[in-house]
């Protein structure tokens, strides 16, 4: 049920809402929601009207947009009155803050801001729609928010402050729209601002996506629309070939992978299909990132974006983070806009071209663009009082005496990557020192001594009969698992290839039993931090070449993701003597030449 079909409330506002309301406030507040993106820029402000008693703050949707999906969830958050559209626009209030257009803005009774959902104004959105039969051309498109279609009603501005974070914009408005001018503010980007005061966490944000020391952070993005890198109607539909690609091609303890898609992709598709549509990607290691809370954390946790002609890839570059572009459609920007300049700049992909290649080139060649960084923001770290001013002002209310800050963006749940498709794993063991390399396919040109490593939890359970190291997660006191003793005794008996069966205990450990021991220990030692399924497959691999592990225990030295990890190995337990099968006594057929340093 939409807001149009709720009552009006009666508290705060409302009828005879004096009456039971137990705060009187001087001012109210209204936050105007179109959809879930615009919300997120509304959430960006909230802060900057905490703690003043007189000010009551409300919200209503405009039911305008074509995406409805998930403000029940954003209002259930806010915790704030909602007033049905109807009930909002013939509420009076002091203020009423938009983050987008659409809807009857110009008939609220009060004072209007409207700030930028993106980098600025940049993309052409016309008002009329097209039928789906009509084929729609952006050459002569307004761009959204920054023309007469957008401003005016009656030929006359209804905006009272149009918030602008840069002159370029301000020069673009007096070209096309110069009635609006006097509306306009400068008042900086309040999203980038947060990144900017989050830039000293990016460690804490990386470890809180699983990111090892020496890895790699891929972050793909998609704008909406079809031309977006996850749509459909762009140049190629280049997405369903290039996700298993990725995680075949990048090795998983050289590179971790996320995905930012925008929330009109998550809520018009709906997040239930978005999973079933990547569940192949995310069982190979892809994390998805919450769009609205934790999109920007995971930004700046980036070594490389892949994304599009959308706000986040110009937000990478404005942050220094290299961008290669999947989608550089530019027929919905402004080809004004700054936004429309670094598309036509910044490097490509070329999906028909080894991935990992073009990945360490980008990293090699990257040189900070200007652009981005000196256009995204005119006041950058300023915005939180420039804002607060502008509406303050508005309200005509004396600004709280504490400083205008905006909040800090939170550290998201620890969220490591979960890989359950099998994992071909490439390694060369000369002395203690083992190389490895694991992906969930063979990449063209991998080379090594082969096995092959598969979760528990796999959704192939036929891929665990020819698995040579069976693992799983799990705490060393789950009484489900019976711990890492009885489990790995278990997985041996019941898959006769099996060579090594491995309790991954936590970040830096495991305990991993093959058919001639009992448990032994692996543990990360200093500077060590790769995944630890990927010692105990270095462990195979030494065993494998003739390493037994001494009495009092034995260091390996795994290199992976270009460090080497010292890992201890100590027994822990004496042999359980598990039934022995013919595929353990004989050893992994020797791959191509190892491309391993000698």
């Amino acid at each position: 049920m939409g807001s149009a079909d709720a009552p009006a409330i009666r508290v705060p506002v409302g009828e005879d809402a004096e009456r039971w309301a137990s705060r009187a406030t001087s001012r109210r507040v209204l936050l105007v929601v179109h959809n879930v993106t615009s919300a997120g820029r509304l959430l960006d402000v909230l802060p900057l009207f905490h703690d003043d008693f007189r000010v009551q703050l409300l919200v209503t949707s405009t039911e305008s947009s074509a995406f409805q999906a998930g403000i029940g969830e954003v209002f259930a958050e806010l915790g704030l009155p909602v007033l049905p559209w109807e009930q909002a626009l013939a509420t009076p209030v002091a203020l009423a803050i938009s983050a987008s257009f659409g809807g009857q803005l110009q008939d609220i009774q009060g004072k209007l801001a409207v700030l930028s959902h993106g980098v600025g104004y940049t993309k052409k959105l016309g008002e009329s729609r097209v039928t789906s039969h009509e084929s729609r051309d952006t050459r002569h498109e307004p761009t959204f928010g920054l023309a007469p279609e957008w401003l005016l009603a009656n030929g006359e501005p209804f905006v009272d402050g149009l918030v602008l974070s840069h002159p370029e914009q301000l020069e673009r408005l007096r070209r096309v729209c110069p009635e609006a001018e006097r509306a306009s503010v400068l008042a900086g980007d309040p999203c980038f601002d947060r990144m900017l005061a989050g830039r000293p966490h990016r460690e804490r944000f990386r470890r809180a996506l699983g990111v090892r020391r020496g890895q790699r952070l891929v972050v793909l993005n998609s704008t909406w629309n079809p031309e977006g890198f996850f749509g459909t109607g762009g140049d190629q539909d280049i997405l369903p070939s290039l996700l298993p690609r990725l995680a075949s091609e990048l090795p998983a303890d050289d590179y971790r992978l996320a995905a930012v898609l925008h929330p009109n992709i998550w809520y018009g598709h709906g997040p239930g299909q978005i999973r079933v549509w990547l569940d192949r990607a995310r069982r190979g290691g892809l994390t998805l990132i919450d769009p609205v809370h934790a999109w920007r954390q995971a930004l700046l946790a980036a070594d490389v974006v892949l994304g599009d002609f959308g706000a986040v890839s110009y937000y990478a570059a404005a942050l220094d983070i290299p961008v290669l572009l999947a989608s550089a459609t530019q027929d919905r920007l402004d080809p004004e806009a700054p936004l429309a300049a670094f598309v036509r700049e910044a490097p490509r992909l070329d999906p028909y071209e080894p991935l990992r290649g073009q990945l360490e080139d980008l990293l090699a060649r990257h040189r900070p663009a200007a652009g981005p960084a000196e256009f995204i923001s005119s006041a950058p770290g300023s915005s939180a009082a420039l804002l607060r001013r502008l509406f303050y002002t508005l309200m005509d209310l004396p600004e709280p005496a504490a400083p205008a800050l905006l909040e800090p963006l939170p550290l998201p749940p620890y969220d490591p990557p979960r890989r359950t498709a099998p994992l071909d794993v490439r390694t060369r063991a000369r002395g203690a020192d083992v190389w490895i390399e694991r992906s969930t396919g063979h990449p063209y040109d991998a080379v090594g001594e082969r096995h092959l490593a598969v979760h528990e939890d796999t959704r192939d359970p036929g891929s665990l009969t020819p698995a040579d190291v069976i693992f799983r997660e799990g705490q060393p006191d789950d009484p489900r698992l019976g711990g890492p003793e009885e489990w790995t005794a278990e997985v041996l008996r019941r898959y006769p290839h099996c060579s090594l069966a491995v309790y991954v205990t936590g970040p830096h450990s495991c305990a991993a039993r093959g058919r001639d021991d009992g448990v032994l220990r692996l543990s990360a030692g200093p500077g060590a931090d790769a995944d630890p399924a990927a010692y105990a497959s270095a462990l195979y691999a030494w065993r494998a070449g003739g390493g037994v592990v001494a009495p009092g225990g034995t260091t390996l030295r795994v290199h992976a993701g270009g460090r080497v990890h010292p890992v201890t190995v100590t027994p822990a337990t004496p042999p359980a003597r598990p039934p022995r099968s013919a595929a353990a006594d004989g050893r992994d057929s020797p791959g191509a030449e190892s491309p391993f340093p000698a």
